[in-house]
């Protein structure tokens, strides 16, 4: 029996990360990411980074959404139905006029049908793009932007125009249907909405 400093030691995790809510991406930050993807062409990410903004998915079923998800025919559609797998909901997004003519241009140049995953891997063994290699993806745009890793995530890209619509109309149960929420409360403690509020209100009182 080992015992002491012969025991096996397991790391957790999340050792030397910070753990907690990922910070959303400002309007700024986000026109600087798609001027630098359009004019290198990188056309998947671009693809990708809209639609992860404009649905406010998860990134599992962000990176398993099919061509027939967000296309009706051949044209790509202007609002989306999925079914969560997290919470087996159905979550309604739309999908704005420059998302869908990226999609469109994406779905082209892939060679994409009706049945084929809109963003396939690179990787044999994996029919589509992974949330591993999403999240890596996504560390590198954060990188580019010269932010902090530590701060952002692939909830950041969730978390995005979910704040900026709460923060424009202060509509909670809005909010709480475009992210598939089935409490309020979750959507309270999600968008940190009294922390935030509190912060404004100070940045608005003169001492």
């Amino acid at each position: 029996m080992e015992t002491g400093s012969n025991a096996t030691h397991h790391e957790p995790w999340n050792k030397g990360k910070i753990v907690g809510q990922k910070a959303p991406f400002k309007l700024k930050d986000i026109w600087a990411l798609r001027v630098r993807l359009q004019m290198e062409g990188r056309l998947r990410e671009l693809a990708l980074f809209n639609l992860g903004i404009d649905s406010k998915l998860r990134g599992c079923d962000l990176v398993a959404l099919k061509v027939r998800d967000v296309c009706h025919g051949e044209q790509v559609a202007a609002r989306a139905i999925v079914l969560q797998h997290k919470t087996q909901r159905p979550v309604q997004f739309e999908i704005t006029a420059a998302t869908r003519e990226v999609l469109a241009a994406w779905i082209k140049q892939a060679g994409l049908r009706s049945d084929d995953f809109l963003f396939p891997s690179r990787l044999h063994e994996s029919p589509h793009l992974g949330t591993r290699q999403y999240a890596r993806i996504l560390g590198h745009w954060v990188t580019e932007l010269g932010l902090d890793r530590a701060d952002y995530g692939t909830h950041s890209m969730r978390r995005t125009k979910a704040t900026l619509i709460y923060r424009r109309t202060k509509n909670l149960r809005a909010v709480q249907l475009l992210l598939g929420h089935s409490k309020l409360e979750l959507t309270v403690r999600y968008l940190g909405i009294e922390v935030d509020d509190a912060l404004e209100l100070s940045e608005q009182t003169e001492i």
